[in-house]
């Protein structure tokens, strides 16, 4: 079927088609998700155990030990790491990434963890959490000066029953609120003098705190119901509660024992906002959602929230990917108009003002079309999106002007408009498909790549795909009407052919050089050998940096002290880190670049607020604060400074000050993993290793994730003084937990608040180690008091900190961050000759592996090497079909390795760096130079079998007849990308530097190098 002859019979139709496409399309966009980056799968389930007061060991072999064991068995399963600490057990599944349907997997590790749960000691139940992608894209902070943290948590729970009502919104949670509790502190002397013990307090309380039904009562037709009173209704109903000792005497609580309401003391958490003590509220945006329109709707409802709470509470934004993402697409949908604008341009001053015009209607209309194809393929508007049509851009004009071009040769030969491009659509229109299909195919293997960076760039495979096609489409129908109705070849063409215009020229000059290749091609062999083994030689003065750090205005800021530090210090050094930020770093008039806002996170990490950003498991040692700052360009001043001063103030505080992370990559770029059984064997290695890392330049905050041994008070119970004293061990498990944390003993109850009542001992911060021997031991009964040293003996140890396994394996990780401009493949490569040589001195069984990035960096390019032998297979037999030779197809092949020459110099050349952009760059190119190579062939036949020309003349006349379409496609598309390599930052940088440069220099070996090679396959005399 011709195609164009179709839309020539039926061209009303086709106009109507093209404006109901137009205005589809601008509707589509829209309506476009939008988004910073394409969503990827998080395919990590977390499993965590608690188990009161065992040490690290007894956590690892009773309960995480048991747990990885029977998750290992499932296997879809990659790897498992696990942290075992004091108290605590995190258990983390990794599955692997070409899995797609994790919720069956996730059910499975489910069902796992339940069988295993019979094992476990009494009173441990693993909590498998399989929702750890959920990002919480905006941030609010509410701050409340003068309200305790009772109102504050009632003012977000209002704010949150609201937020939750946005159509944009799946999820919001709440972080920093305190748990209350009612206190009930007393005296052992004063229990003591009273005749009362504190397990005879605690069975009462138990006793008289109660809820049940009392049934129902049948009056007449009715029954009604009977509710018995006995809870307590306020905390004046506590303090009346009436004891009685063993005298019979009765006594108030109130009189033994002081009733006061508060928050958990110590405190799990803490949460401020710009230095104010607050909460911070998390808004995730549901599935396929706008993250624009989501921050639209949650800025009204702050201000309706600002008219109806008092003043004193203020709400701040902590996180803004909204504005993030608005500003992005925005940039990058600059960028596009501007690339439309220029390849616009490129078309009028090579192509004149009508067949300009003609060729560059094409543009909106293929755009508008592939927004409608990225509309159905689920694809929304992110970096990565606008990025691919930015690169299509240049490329989708050449069916154009290819066709275009064909139509004007016909039109001067004598044809009618009509005929010329029925003409050129049949002989065109298969090998425009194909080479857009190869093209395409070029990025087949980023689609198909089992990796989180494959999910995240498979997006240019499919929008590119889509915009070829749409071109290709686009190309055969309204180009040929357009220029029926438009293009003109007047009687002075001819006459206008002998003036030496630019194009006139440079092809006189082509002619010449393609004669001499032709006539000695061992000159230019010879010469792309020499120039591609150059090349090969020159990457290793690139630098490597796998994907380069998010340039939002965001730093992170992770902080770690030793472990086993209290929270209270924890929040001390916090605080003194955010004085610091208030007072040398915040926007101010006298300083307009600097930190705009902050939110600091005690005890916990912040809610997901970033792909790249991991919160850790609750803890009292470690810390997290989100920095907002005026632009990427002052992030390193700040990091600097903050790096700096955590450094002179705080030697035992690991502080991991960074941009955020592209992609999901590793938080640390530098990690070295070692593995073994004993831990007193990995000591030794594990500080060789830091202090070989310290050496070399470029490194920073050189540290291991076991961190250093901690003490431990162990209580070593003798059997038979106990025996003889007439307690259990419980009594003394239970008397302690009274003694120094308290202990549960009923529920109060407000509104729908249920607030634990925790009995404790009111000199518990007062206690030092020696007088833990005289703590009174109580029996449950409550008849017996013995002191502590008469039934057991105290003893401080040494224990690790927390016991890191990966897949059963005890491992340490040896962490470095990096110097600004540093990188870590330099770092690993100085690195790993020396870690060769000394492992040959660890005993068997010890072995080290890398990670950080440079184990990224392998996963993710290895999954794309992995399949590009499909895309080449495609591309293969897309060529051989198209040819139907071997020969010419092989032609075409041995063009590819030309693209890396330029892109290598244009790297060196811009100084930029070489990474897993750069690489899509050259696999881009690829596609690229394999369309011209198809065009230049399939010229070559049409010359010999339509013009009946001899060999060596046609392939002189094929390569002056496709020299102007495969010039300007190269114009184009290298202009087209000047913009995305100016402002598309850091990231993007690399891959538009490659094609520019690459194109540039491979267009010219490819008008020469196709020729060359075709002449020496088939023989072919000039």
């Amino acid at each position: 079927m011709n195609l164009t002859q179709v839309a020539i019979k039926n061209k009303s139709l086709f106009f109507s088609l093209l404006i109901i496409v137009l205005f589809g399309g601008m509707s589509a966009f829209n309506d476009m998700p939008r988004d910073d980056m394409p969503p990827f799968m998080i395919r990590t389930v977390s499993i965590v155990s608690v188990f009161p007061g065992a040490s690290p060991e007894r956590v690892e072999l009773l309960v995480t030990d048991a747990i990885e064991k029977v998750v290992q068995e499932i296997p879809e399963v990659d790897y498992i790491a696990s942290e075992s600490r004091t108290g605590i057990s995190i258990v983390t599944v990794n599955i692997k990434e070409s899995e797609f349907d994790l919720q069956p997997i996730f059910d499975r590790i489910r069902r796992k963890v339940e069988t295993v749960q019979k094992q476990l000691p009494s009173g441990v139940n693993p909590v498998v959490n399989d929702e750890l992608g959920d990002v919480f894209g905006i941030l609010i902070g509410l701050v409340a000066d003068g309200y305790t943290y009772a109102e504050l948590k009632t003012i977000a729970d209002e704010v949150k029953d609201e937020l939750i009502k946005i159509p944009q919104a799946a999820k919001v949670d709440i972080v920093g609120t305190q748990p209350e509790r009612i206190y009930l502190e007393f005296d052992d002397a004063r229990l003591a003098d009273l005749g009362l013990s504190k397990t005879e307090v605690e069975n009462l309380l138990k006793g008289t705190n109660t809820l049940f039904s009392g049934g129902d009562i049948r009056i007449g037709d009715e029954r009604v119901i009977l509710e018995p009173s006995g809870n307590f209704e306020s905390v004046t109903d506590l303090e009346q509660m009436v004891l009685s000792n063993s005298s019979g005497e009765l006594i108030r609580l109130g009189d033994v024992a002081t009733v006061q309401r508060g928050y958990l003391d110590p405190p799990e958490s803490r949460v401020r906002v710009n230095g104010q003590t607050g909460v911070v509220i998390g808004i995730n945006l549901k599935k396929g959602g706008n993250i624009v329109q989501l921050g639209s709707e949650v800025d009204q409802q702050l201000e309706m929230f600002k008219q109806v709470f008092p003043i004193g509470v203020d709400f701040f934004r902590a996180s803004s990917q909204d504005y993030t993402v608005d500003k992005t697409v925005g940039d990058f949908v600059v960028n596009l108009v501007q690339s439309i604008v220029v390849v616009l341009a490129t078309m009028l001053v090579f192509l004149g003002l009508r067949t300009g015009l003609v060729v560059a209607s094409l543009i909106p209309a293929s755009i508008v079309l592939s927004i409608m194809l990225m509309t159905l393929l689920k694809v929304g508007l992110n970096q990565v999106s606008l990025a691919a049509l930015i690169i299509a851009l240049g490329m989708l004009v050449d069916n154009a002007i290819v066709m275009s071009e064909s139509m004007l040769v016909k039109m001067e030969k004598g044809d009618s408009g009509t005929e010329a491009a029925i003409s050129s659509c049949k002989e065109l229109s298969v090998p425009l498909l194909i080479s857009s299909l190869t093209t395409s195919a070029a990025f087949l293997a980023f689609y198909l790549a089992e990796s989180t960076l494959g999910e995240i760039m498979g997006q240019i495979f499919l929008v590119v795909t889509s915009a070829l096609l749409s071109s290709w489409v686009m190309s055969l129908t309204i180009i040929p009407l357009l220029g029926i109705m438009f293009i003109r070849v007047s009687p002075k063409r001819q006459e206008e052919k002998q003036k030496l215009g630019l194009m006139e020229r440079a092809r006189n000059i082509y002619k010449k050089l393609i004669l001499f290749c032709l006539k000695r091609p061992a000159i230019l062999i010879v010469s792309v050998v020499i120039l591609f083994s150059l090349s090969l030689w020159g990457m290793k003065f690139l630098p490597f940096i796998f994907m380069p750090d998010s340039e939002k205005a965001v730093i992170s800021v992770n902080l770690e002290l030793p472990i086993g530090t209290a929270i209270e210090k924890t929040d001390q050094v916090v605080q003194q880190i955010e004085n610091f930020i208030h007072a040398e770093l915040l926007v101010i008039p006298e300083r307009p670049e600097g930190v705009v806002s902050w939110s600091s996170y005690v005890g916990e990490g912040a809610p997901k607020y970033d792909l790249g950003y991991n919160p850790p498991e609750a803890n009292s040692y470690s810390a997290h604060i989100l920095i907002n700052t005026t632009s990427d360009s002052f992030n390193q001043t700040v990091i600097d400074q903050i790096d700096s001063y955590c450094l002179d103030h705080f030697p035992d505080l690991k502080a991991v000050v960074s941009r955020l992370k592209t992609g999901g990559g590793s938080a640390d770029p530098i990690s070295i993993r070692v593995a073994g059984k004993d831990p007193l064997i990995l000591d030794p290695i594990v500080a060789k290793i830091k202090k070989q890392l310290r050496s070399i330049d470029g490194t920073k905050n050189v540290a291991d994730d076991w961190g250093m041994r901690v003490k431990k008070i162990v209580v070593k119970i003798d059997p038979l003084r106990l025996q003889l004293a007439g307690i259990t061990n419980q009594d003394v498990a239970l008397s302690l937990q009274t003694m120094l944390i308290g202990a549960d003993v009923g529920d109060y109850r407000e509104g729908d608040q249920i607030i634990p009542i925790v009995m404790i001992n009111s000199d518990r911060k007062k206690l030092t180690i020696e007088q833990l021997e005289s703590l009174p031991i109580n029996s449950q009964g409550g008849a017996l008091n013995v002191p502590l040293k008469q039934v057991a003996d105290i003893n401080l140890i040494w224990q690790p900190a927390k016991i890191l396994r990966r897949d059963l394996y005890r491992t340490v990780a040896v962490t470095s961050g990096l110097n600004a401009g540093n990188t870590a493949s330099d770092v690993t490569g100085k690195l790993i000759p020396w870690l060769e040589t000394e492992k040959q001195n660890w005993p068997r069984g010890y072995t080290y592996e890398v990670g950080g990035e440079s184990e990224d960096s392998a996963d993710a390019m290895g999954a794309v090497f992995d399949k590009l032998p499909i895309s080449f297979f495609v591309i293969v037999l897309l060529l051989i079909g198209q040819f139907n030779s071997i020969r010419k197809a092989a032609i075409v092949l041995l063009t590819i390795p030309l693209g890396l020459i330029g892109v290598v110099g244009g790297l060196l050349v811009a100084k930029s760096y070489f990474g897993f952009m750069a690489f899509l760059g050259l696999i881009s190119l690829a596609g690229i130079v394999i369309n011209n190579a198809i065009v230049l062939i399939d010229r070559i036949q049409i010359e010999m079998d339509e013009y009946q020309r001899e060999p060596g003349e046609a392939i002189v006349e094929a390569g002056l007849q496709r020299f102007r379409p495969i010039i300007l496609t190269t114009a184009t598309t290298s202009l087209g990308l000047i913009p995305l390599w100016v402002s598309g930052g850091l990231m993007w940088e690399p891959m538009a530097i490659g094609i520019i440069f690459g194109l540039l220099f491979a267009t010219i070996l490819t008008l020469l190098f196709v020729p060359t090679l075709y002449k020496i396959f088939f023989r072919v005399k000039v």
